[in-house]
């Protein structure tokens, strides 16, 4: 394991063929209390499959098994969740608008939160075990 250097975690791994060819990044990992409920959310959120399931692990692919895996593990028992180091932005699934996408995410089990940005481009929001991310609203960011 190695840290950046504002003290943020990353592991810099071995050639493994799960991660061949995912690109520099190969994974985006979250240490969880029920991986398997937050997989089903994230993957529901994001509309990404289910790539491999093993004991404590659960691991999602965007279609098309493209790009970095975003994985979830059991956090250790006594270890103390560490909140807010990073947090995912999500786009609104192609054809919804950002009321629609709310409703929806809501309904998978997401709440959202008081960011304090005061941003209507960006609408922040907690999964299913308080983790932030941000909704961005369709064609932010877009230049």
């Amino acid at each position: 394991m190695s840290g950046d250097p504002e003290g943020n975690v990353f592991c810099v791994l071995e050639p493994r063929e799960t991660y061949r060819d995912t690109g520099p990044v190969a994974a985006v990992v979250v240490d969880c209390a029920d991986p398997h409920a937050l997989a089903a959310f994230w993957g529901g959120a994001a509309g990404w499959e289910v790539r491999e399931t093993r004991g404590d692990l659960v691991r999602l692919r965007a279609p098309g098994n493209v790009g970095p895996y975003l994985e979830f593990f059991r956090r250790a028992p006594g270890t103390t969740p560490l909140r807010h180091r990073l947090h995912l932005d999500a786009l609104a699934l192609p054809g919804h608008d950002l009321k629609a996408e709310i409703a929806r995410l809501e309904r998978l089990g997401a709440r959202t939160v008081d960011g304090g940005r005061g941003e209507a481009s960006c609408r922040p929001m907690a999964d299913i075990e308080g983790n932030e991310f941000c909704l961005l609203a369709p064609g932010a960011g877009a230049e």
